[in-house]
């Protein structure tokens, strides 16, 4: 099997960490990556401060397949993402020829004040990222996807940069209804079933409903013939167990 094509998401901002700000990207990525095959390794959010950005996108690019960050490309003085970035690199940062056109797109030329030429800023020898909705591009250096925090133009962007990403083996997943079987009733069980599949994962995830708590075994993988071995084992076992408590 080849190796997985993995991702991670770095969040930027002071406003998700306080609360503000509810974060609606990381579903968005998380979806996407699931549907084409690349595996969501990890996700961190860090405020708006260079030196933090900077060790957090030195470590996820250099971890990961691809890594995507939203946030802090605005045009205000806490938006700090591309500098951040330029400098993880190692590189230079100015206006943006080509960003700037963008801009102008939408802005007059005497419009486009200091604030607004702030979105121009591209790290040297980016790639721009389209922004139909607002016109002030992300951008991409390396494995980097630089993207806007506002989840339509974040959106916007993935869309954009999709077809351009290596994609993976999808992960197929199945669903077993344990019902109202405690989890404590079959979680030894479960581990040993887990060991026995280790390509496989094998997972427990209660909810409570307007009857009690209802449970549900997930097993998901790629390899479709490691995937039915361990789907129809997990089902063995809650039958056994279904058939133990009407014994």
């Amino acid at each position: 099997m080849t190796a997985p094509i993995t991702a991670a998401i770095l969040v930027i901002g002071d406003e998700i960490l306080s609360g503000r700000t509810k974060d609606r990207n990381i579903g968005t990525i998380a979806d996407y990556c699931t549907a084409v095959g690349i595996d969501l390794r990890e996700v961190r959010i860090v405020p708006d401060e260079q030196d933090r950005i900077v060790a957090a996108v030195n470590a996820l690019r250099t971890g990961h397949t691809y890594l995507f960050t939203t946030g802090g490309i605005g045009p205000t003085h806490d938006d700090i993402t591309a500098d951040s970035v330029a400098a993880a690199f190692g590189v230079s940062i100015d206006v943006d020829p080509r960003a700037k056109a963008m801009l102008l797109e939408r802005h007059k030329p005497e419009d486009l004040n200091e604030a607004r030429l702030r979105m121009a800023r591209i790290p040297a020898g980016a790639d721009l990222i389209a922004n139909p909705v607002s016109k002030a591009p992300g951008f991409r250096l390396g494995n980097v996807f630089v993207m806007a925090g506002v989840p339509t133009i974040m959106q916007a962007m993935l869309d954009a940069i999709g077809p351009t990403l290596e994609t993976g083996v999808r992960v197929v997943s199945h669903t077993i209804e344990a019902g109202n079987l405690p989890e404590g009733t079959y979680a030894g069980d479960l581990s040993e079933l887990a060991k026995t599949h280790p390509g496989v994962s094998i997972g427990s995830y209660p909810s409570m409903t307007q009857t009690g708590f209802a449970n549900r075994i997930v097993v998901r993988g790629k390899d479709a013939q490691a995937l039915d071995a361990a789907r129809a084992d997990v089902e063995a076992l809650v039958r056994r167990l279904r058939d133990g408590e009407t014994a």
